[in-house]
């Protein structure tokens, strides 16, 4: 039925009809909708920067499963447009809404004005204007329908008003109807047809060593316990980008490791000797297999991925099937009933794994101050709880937590900043607001950290009890080992490059109102660590680091 309501009252409830329980924002935008939304139970939380709130929008979709919502007036609309970075590479459904003057302060050097549209256009996979606020429902409709089905991305709202105050005030006769498909990713689980289940079927059958790798795309299509099933009822390991990392335990016996550039040395080896690769919702990119070297281009491949335009983008020779992941699997185990185990090969990974955790162990057990990073993470990890949910930002912060962190219950959810240093600790904000009842563990270094280290106001405020382990070295520690090969012999001043600090968070946090941990010996992370989670509030570990802590090296072909 239709009713008129303002477009703030409509704003309030489509979003409450959609599911929306939060919305991420930078004053001043959409302030009388906000108001609306309180009566309705959405909890508005407000940042501090308008890249944050995106980051925080992401983490709550990621969580969710469902849309997470960011805004910002006109002028903000440039750093929240930056903000998306991460939600497209990630394929996370963020509907992000600015303001805009209207059409007639437009190309007049109006203040604080120029044209969005370019800004959102390599960053979403919807835009659109709303300044005729009778089209706001069509544009909603559109939005949730492009973020939620085929690969999940973010889209763009700009409505007239440099607050989107000309759409709120305006009156709307629409109805409330919606199609709740669209309220969560996927919104269509697209079969893959009976040829292509049987020529895989075939594929496998052919093959002695196969290997799964398994994406982003499969984390979206909840296809871990489908993978998980496969895997063991043939004996198949299970390598993964970083998007997919957590699909399957890191001490199940068919866990192989993040593959690429991030990865531990055994699991890039492993996949060169696999003699069929098949991705699962994995976009197949440079990372993943260190510049499409690994595997080889004579490896028989088959990419399983819900977007048609993805598959052969990499591989061209590869065998594309355009379906669900998680009912792909599933079907394509029904159809194998009578393969054969892999028994042999599989006894060849978990054998090369084990070895290569051994080794790492040791390090991790080292009483070294200042204190290792492989002692960090094996404190992080042992401490997590089964239904953890662990973040972790780019850089060394991502190779630490995807090859040292322990995940070792399949109800610990991991994330990871798609290439945007400083997303984390937002983004376990975010990913707070979701999961209210499930312990958050923010794993980040300190040059990330002082991104946006304002939000510590923000988790005091609204009182998420997330736990911030920060990795502090005084330096990025990425790039030493980067700019040492470069300066050579030659004499340079290294600090003016990665070094910063010291700087002492635990005293910053605690200014802030937020409970902190200093730690400067390993025999008192697991503490430290323990404590943190158990307190149910903003807690902040600051543990001091060795700069010089060595990552993993990939392993790299040399023919």
């Amino acid at each position: 039925m239709h009713t008129t309501r303002t477009g703030a009252k409509y704003i309030a409830d489509y979003f409450k009809q959609r599911e929306v329980t939060h919305v991420f924002f930078m004053d001043a935008i959409l302030r009388r909708a906000l108001i609306e939304m309180e009566d309705v139970g959405i909890t508005r939380v407000l940042a501090h920067s308008e890249a944050a709130a995106a980051y925080m929008a992401d983490g709550y979709a990621r969580v969710s499963g469902r849309p997470g919502i960011c805004m910002a007036q006109s002028v903000g609309a440039a750093n929240l447009a930056a903000g998306l970075q991460d939600a497209y590479l990630h394929r996370s459904p963020v509907l992000a809404i600015t303001g805009r003057k209207p059409p007639g302060y437009r190309n007049r050097h109006a203040y604080q004005e120029i044209d969005h549209a370019p800004l959102y256009q390599p960053v979403t996979k919807f835009h659109a204007d709303v300044e005729d606020p009778a089209e706001l429902r069509l544009m909603l409709d559109q939005a949730f329908r492009a973020m939620t089905s085929g690969a999940p991305r973010p889209a763009h709202l700009d409505l007239t008003g440099l607050q989107g105050e000309l759409v709120e005030t305006a009156d709307i006769n629409d109805t409330l109807d919606i199609d709740p498909r669209y309220n969560k990713v996927p919104a269509f689980r697209p079969p893959a047809s009976a040829d292509d289940i049987h020529h895989m079927a075939e594929m496998f059958a052919a093959s002695c060593r196969p290997m799964l790798v398994a994406g982003a795309g499969a984390m979206h299509s909840k296809a871990a316990r489908a993978i998980a099933e496969f895997a063991e009822r043939y004996s198949i390991p299970v390598a993964t980008s970083t998007g997919g990392h957590g699909c399957l335990p890191t001490d199940h016996p068919l866990h192989v490791g993040i593959v690429g550039n991030y990865s531990s040395p055994p699991a890039n080896y492993l996949l060169d000797r696999a003699d069929l690769v098949i991705f699962v919702g994995s976009e197949v990119s440079d990372q993943t297999t260190m510049d499409w070297t690994i595997p080889g281009l004579e490896v028989p491949k088959i990419q399983i991925d819900i977007d048609p335009a993805e598959a052969g983008r990499n591989y061209p020779a590869i065998y594309a099937v355009a379906a669900d992941p998680r009912d792909t699997i599933e079907a394509l185990q029904k159809a194998m009933a009578d393969q054969q185990r892999y028994t042999s090969w599989a006894d060849e990974v978990r054998s090369a794994v084990s070895q290569w955790q051994k080794a790492a162990d040791e390090l991790a057990d080292s009483q070294a101050v200042p204190i290792g990073a492989q002692a960090l993470c094996k404190a992080v990890g042992d401490a997590l709880p089964d239904n953890a949910i662990l973040v972790g930002d780019t850089g060394f912060s991502a190779i630490w937590s995807g090859n040292a962190i322990a995940l070792r219950g399949a109800g610990q959810t991991y994330l990871r900043a798609a290439g945007s240093l400083g997303w984390a600790f937002p983004a376990a904000l975010g990913a707070q607001c979701a999961a209210p009842e499930r312990p958050v563990i923010c794993f980040t270094g300190d040059g990330a950290l002082y991104y946006h280290i304002a939000e510590l106001e923000t988790a005091r405020r609204r009182n998420l009890p997330v736990v911030v382990v920060v990795n502090n070295n005084s330096a990025f520690g990425q790039a030493l080992g980067n700019v040492r090969r470069l300066l050579g012999e030659r004499d340079g001043n290294i600090d003016e490059m990665i070094r910063f600090g010291p700087t002492n968070f635990a005293d910053v946090a605690q200014a802030f109102g937020v409970d902190a941990i200093r730690v400067e010996r390993p025999g008192d992370l697991a503490n430290a660590i323990g404590k943190a989670i158990a307190m149910r509030r903003p807690v902040l570990v600051d543990a001091v680091t060795d700069m010089e802590s060595k990552v993993p090296e990939p392993w790299r072909r040399t023919r």
